[in-house]
């Protein structure tokens, strides 16, 4: 799986050499994107797989850096563990909702710096209290209303932290 992710990243970064460019008047709003992501690390060990929905709102700060505010909904998949001759244990999902401020600074006309900073409110399991939430994220543009993103998502829990990398696409609404 994370072969395929790697094939994913490399195929999205070609695709984008030719992307198309956008003005600074057309860029902020409100934005929503869908990645899927490979939880690493610590929940790489109990958690498969992973959607994230992005939310966002971006107000031009100046002609190459935006700022606002971010949500969303991240829900990871839960694995089952295998004890040996003790049986298995089947990890329930984890989900989070961030609630975050977000920056982007535009370093050309289709490549982007960002990154959202906050707090995740713990859903799901029970005992999940959320905690400080980080993601920088790498923005392609594709096209005026389209960017390629990926990003490394974390959030500071209790004992440790819950960490994911996605990849996916962001709409310009």
């Amino acid at each position: 799986m994370r072969k395929l992710l790697l094939v994913i990243v490399v195929v999205a970064i070609g695709l984008t050499a030719s992307a198309q460019t956008s003005s600074a008047s057309d860029r902020g709003g409100f934005n929503a994107g869908i990645s899927l992501g490979l939880p690493i690390g610590d929940a790489g060990d109990g958690w498969t797989f992973n959607v994230t929905l992005d939310l966002n709102h971006l107000w031009n700060v100046s002609d190459a850096f935006d700022a606002g505010i971010a949500t969303g909904y991240a829900h990871s998949f839960g694995d089952t563990i295998d004890l040996g001759e003790f049986g298995e244990i089947d990890l329930d999902d984890a989900s989070f909702i961030p609630v975050a401020a977000a920056a982007r600074y535009r370093v050309s006309d289709t490549f982007t710096l960002g990154a959202d900073l906050g707090y995740a409110i713990g859903i799901s399991p029970d005992g999940n209290d959320g905690g400080f939430y980080y993601a920088p994220k790498v923005q392609f543009g594709v096209s005026d209303s389209i960017d390629i993103v990926g990003a490394y998502r974390g959030v500071s829990v209790e004992g440790g932290s819950f960490d994911v990398i996605t990849l996916g696409v962001e709409f310009k609404l």
